[in-house]
């Protein structure tokens, strides 16, 4: 192997919310593992996009993600069906924007020895020209190699007022950072595009691990000081990688742009600009997902089973049964298992209103769709009362629930298809298809699947108290208390 190659470490941020694509994506499971149209999520497109990166002078390493310990399966799951193992999960116990993830990342690269380019990218954003995106990047990543920070700046095609600019100045390096400007009024934003020189900032920037932790130590030194002592504090299973709790919550809460990039121009840190025109969206709102989704003659986009008739510019997202809509213009109409939205499509970001008062009224659609995934597979909870829930669970072959028992319920299981493993008080019994068996109340009990395909069980559950919360759990395989 050649030693004059530059390493490479792509870092998947992947701890937002998401709570604009609201009723799709919920704190539980949040729009970067969404599947929007096609076959795979957001998460998993950014994956293959960086996995695309390799050249003959670029060494690539696996990714780095970063993300919520609550997504920690989603994350290798949805990895390991793109065929990619990462280099290392670092999990924030809880959010403090994206600089302290950065800085986890940085010193995860540098504890190797090496310091690697970073290649920074949200997990959220569609690009429609692979190859466009794959020669920005390596081009940023060539830049970056001699030490400054490169960014990738979105080549404007209308006056976008719903994100931040970067204004450019050409010398004979390319493009130089001049000055990150906020989010424009409309009039401002065409001012910018009819003079040019200024473009939509993406959010992914390359830069070398130890530049990044210089700058930060520069401009936000308590920043630097305070992820430090939560990184070396950290605990490490596996893959995962979990810095210090209580260290952690000490951390600011600041962006990268914030802490950082907004910072340098005027210094001597480069900061410099690649363009990049690859169909970039941020998909930050219902009407971006319009706007990069397939329609017919008059505007309108859909997914799933969908009727629309008489209507123009109009976007239906379906994911459980038929929806049908007349004579609509500019709707946005968002329907799953538990909530339908429907909303001015021009005033989708304000969705977030919605989401708050969920959470206000500790509703569970702000936190979890029906149908729930776990580690071990999922349940879909298919019809509750006062004292019952039937839910539908699958769990994944070689896979196991916990060793547990309910102080309020009791609960039926009927095999629908596959194997089952059951713990039963003092005995262990195996279920196929058709058979079933009762737990009652207080009852020690684990349900596991031995065989190849995955399992599905019909549960039936009956008692005083039917709260996720009742559950004593003796084992797991998972690490939950």
């Amino acid at each position: 192997m050649s030693t004059s190659k530059t390493p490479v470490l792509p870092v998947i941020m992947a701890g937002g919310s998401g709570t604009r694509l609201w009723p799709l994506s919920r704190a539980g499971y949040p729009k970067q593992f969404l599947v929007l149209s096609g076959n795979e999520s957001l998460f998993q497109l950014a994956a293959r996009r960086l996995a695309a990166l390799a050249a003959p002078d670029l060494e690539l390493a696996p990714p780095c993600i970063v993300g919520n310990d609550e997504h920690r399966f989603l994350v290798l799951d949805q990895l390991r069906e793109t065929r990619q193992e990462p280099s290392s999960v670092v999990l924030e116990p809880l959010g403090r924007n994206t600089a302290p993830a950065l800085t986890l990342a940085a010193l995860a690269a540098l504890e190797g020895g090496e310091d690697p380019v970073l290649v920074v990218t949200p997990a959220d954003q569609t690009v429609t020209d692979g190859a466009a995106f794959t020669a920005a990047l390596q081009q940023a990543v060539r830049i970056a190699a001699e030490g400054g920070i490169t960014i990738l700046g979105i080549t404007p095609d209308r006056p976008e007022t719903g994100y931040g600019y970067i204004r450019t100045t050409a010398d004979a390096g390319g493009l130089a950072v001049a000055q990150f400007v906020e989010k424009p009024d409309l009039a401002t934003a065409g001012k910018y595009l009819a003079e040019g020189g200024y473009y939509w900032n993406s959010g992914m920037f390359v830069l070398r691990a130890s530049v990044w932790m210089k700058a930060l130590e520069r401009f936000r030194p308590d920043i630097a000081e305070a992820t430090r002592a939560a990184w070396a504090a950290r605990k490490t299973d596996g893959k995962f990688v979990r810095p210090g709790k209580a260290e952690f919550a000490a951390v600011p809460s600041e962006s990268v742009d914030y802490a950082v990039m907004e910072r340098c121009p005027g210094t001597d840190i480069p900061l410099r600009m690649v363009a990049l025109d690859a169909g970039w969206n941020d998909l930050g709102a219902w009407e971006a997902v319009w706007q990069v989704a397939e329609k017919d003659e008059a505007g309108n986009a859909f997914v799933g089973d969908a009727l629309i008739a008489d209507s123009q510019n109009t976007l239906v997202h379906a994911t459980s049964r038929l929806v049908g809509v007349v004579g609509l213009k500019d709707v946005v109409v968002v329907e799953t298992a538990d909530a339908v939205l429907v909303s001015d499509r021009a005033r989708s970001q304000e969705v977030k209103q919605i989401v708050n008062r969920l959470g206000a009224e500790q509703r569970g659609e702000q936190s979890l769709h029906r149908k729930v995934h776990r580690p071990w597979g999922w349940y879909d909870s298919i019809d509750n009362g006062p004292r019952h829930q039937v839910k539908r669970i699958m769990v994944k072959p070689g896979a196991s629930l916990s060793l547990q028992m309910h102080h309020h319920r009791a609960e039926h299981w009927i095999v629908v298809s596959g194997t089952a493993e059951i713990v039963n008080g003092d005995k262990t019994i195996l279920l196929t298809e058709n058979q079933s068996t009762y737990i009652p109340l207080g009852q020690t009990h684990r349900l596991a699947n031995p065989g190849k395909v995955p399992l599905e069980i019909i549960e039936v559950q009956s008692g005083s108290y039917l709260g996720e919360d009742d559950i004593v759990r003796f084992e797991d395989t998972y690490g939950r208390a």
